[in-house]
């Protein structure tokens, strides 16, 4: 940050061999070892805090479309629920693994520590690739997964909601296989549900728009317009649509846009509507008039005022992070930057909105929804995005103190705020027995 002293890198990430370790669980852990150490906790609190509370993996034997059945398999892991219960996303991926679920769980314990709702950290996922499945067969997956990690879940226990292909849809098939085995309608059971059956209004835009919000913040720090500030999205799902959408209502100019495919990219600006149609139709933004075509590699490296990957994790490392030509890397992804990459950027002055603050705007709604579903409560689109608007600003604020504090760079901030939330309810609940 311009106003923030010059961050200590030097201990902010432990001393590794050159060639980077990608694996997702290692890094998480990396960064709670950072923010451990400035915290100074005790040893065996360190342990309790990095290694995951519960992990479930399942075998999923599912009757596809031509009578054949194939057994898939799928993983629910709830890393900390020391401040409240579970919450965490499930993905439907062909590359998920048990270290990244792993690592999305932990990320999700700082992430709502950081912004301070009363949850604690999980993740599921299933190894599987949705875009050669049919709704029916997807339909068929998703209620035996909820079947089989229905011991876990729970309004009071643990709460999954979307993530990467996964859709309201597939929450409202979670939704009514629990409350079938059950008895009874349990909408709080997810979150990012449809609005008919207990959803929040607000919901399917709270990520990107609470990164907007805290963009915004980081702008304001360093001195920047948004308006007529220059972004590149790299990743045109959900958020990253989203995203691109409230960027240009702000008057700030979308310069690129990618997915799986490749990208786009037009130094006059791309409108983003007219993307998210052609993409539509033709399930890429690759080839939509009026733009010409950038892969992926050279949009994260483009010079932009604003870069915000939202895809997977490890797409800036120690590769690309010298090229890295972005004023502020706003986060959507989660785990989208490797420790190394990380210090190479504060040193270069460049600034990270970490994903357990910048992305942390659908979890805050999915509080919102869960709130909303356990008191019988309805609120209104306004009163979500203004609730939402002082969380993330709150946070944002929090962090950039903890940065002074300790004289750390974005993520160090957030990391140490986050962890001694949970180190501190974790202390006063003590050890059963």
């Amino acid at each position: 940050m311009a106003t923030v002293a010059k961050p200590a890198i030097a201990p902010m990430i432990p001393r590794i061999a050159p060639r980077e370790d990608l694996n997702p669980f290692r890094i998480a852990q990396i960064q709670f070892d950072m923010a451990a150490e400035f915290l100074k906790l005790d040893p065996g609190l360190r342990q309790i805090l990095r290694t995951p509370k519960r992990i479930l993996e399942v075998s999923l034997p599912t009757k596809m479309d031509n009578g054949q059945v194939k057994v898939l398999t799928g993983y629910r892991v709830q890393h900390n629920v020391a401040r409240g219960p579970g919450k965490g996303g499930i993905r439907y991926h062909p590359n998920v693994t048990l270290d990244e679920v792993k690592a999305l769980a932990a990320w999700m314990t700082w992430k709502t520590a950081v912004v301070n709702v009363p949850f604690g950290g999980a993740k599921g996922g299933v190894i599987c690739d949705p875009k050669r499945m049919s709704k029916a067969e997807l339909e068929r997956m998703t209620r035996r997964f909820a079947s089989e990690i229905l011991p876990l879940i729970g309004p009071d226990q643990d709460i999954p909601a979307p993530d990467v292909y996964t859709d309201s849809q597939t929450m409202a098939w979670i939704m009514d296989t629990y409350s079938m085995m059950v008895g009874h309608t349990v909408p709080g059971v997810v979150t990012g549900k449809p609005i008919s059956v207990g959803g929040s209004v607000g919901r399917a835009e709270a990520t990107a728009r609470g990164l907007v919000f805290v963009v915004e913040e980081a702008c304001k720090l360093k001195k920047i317009s948004l308006r007529g500030a220059t972004v590149a999205i790299q990743g045109f799902g959900n958020a990253g649509a989203t995203a691109a959408r409230l960027f240009v209502e702000k008057k700030a100019k979308v310069i690129a846009l990618s997915d799986t495919r490749g990208g786009v990219t037009n130094s006059r600006g791309i409108d983003p509507i007219k993307a998210i149609r052609y993409k539509e139709r033709s399930g890429t933004v690759v080839g939509m008039p009026g733009a010409s075509r950038i892969s992926n590699d050279d949009l994260i490296t483009m010079k932009c005022d604003i870069l915000v990957p939202a895809a997977l994790e490890n797409v800036i490392t120690l590769t690309n992070a010298e090229a890295i030509k972005a004023r502020i890397v706003a986060e959507a992804a989660n785990g989208p930057t490797t420790p190394h990459a990380d210090e190479i950027l504060a040193r270069r002055g460049i600034t990270v909105l970490p994903d357990i603050l910048a992305n942390s705007g659908g979890v805050t709604v999915s509080y919102f929804e869960w709130v909303q579903n356990q008191e019988g409560l309805l609120w209104d689109t306004e009163e979500v995005n203004l609730r939402l608007q002082k969380i993330m600003i709150r946070a944002f604020h929090e962090m950039v103190d903890t940065m002074r504090k300790h004289h750390v760079p974005p993520r160090a901030g957030a990391m140490i705020l986050a962890v001694g939330r949970v180190a501190e309810a974790t202390l006063v609940r003590g050890l059963f027995p």
